[in-house]
């Protein structure tokens, strides 16, 4: 029983934050209802962030929004996103508000009118801060 206990323990992939470093910075974490991914493409320069929930796809909505609690609380809308399924996504040319409500609060929410999907922002903070200076060392 340990055996399996363990096993099941080693495949349960980790929910943790993750920055990446390349071409394209990327950060994204996932829980079990759904994922965050964020990317910023220099080339552009471009940020974008989409919402993928897991078991469900999203209603259409006239705007979408993100509320950051915590110390820093945070509240942002916006009307210009895109709906695909399961898939929300938005793009902009600045998301300052955005990687200030993830590295300094406690709680992401994003939601719709009908929907919420709930990122708890342990650990979030430094690959935040990776997130940020790989996109300084492209503006740079």
């Amino acid at each position: 029983m340990r055996t399996l206990l363990l096993a099941l323990a080693l495949t349960t992939p980790a929910h943790a934050w993750q920055a990446t470093v390349g071409d394209i910075c990327t950060l994204s974490h996932a829980t079990d209802d759904a994922e965050i991914f964020l990317t910023f493409d220099p080339t552009q320069p471009l940020y974008t962030l989409t919402v993928t929930l897991n078991t469900t796809t999203w209603a259409e909505a006239p705007w979408f929004a993100m509320r950051f609690d915590g110390p820093s609380r945070i509240d942002i809308s916006t009307g210009r996103h895109a709906i695909n399924g399961a898939t929300l996504s938005v793009a902009d040319r600045g998301f300052g508000n955005v990687l200030d409500g993830l590295e300094f609060n406690d709680t992401a929410l994003a939601f719709t009118e009908n929907q919420v999907a709930v990122f708890p922002l342990a650990g979030a903070a430094p690959e935040v801060r990776t997130f940020r200076e790989c996109q300084a060392n492209f503006l740079s």
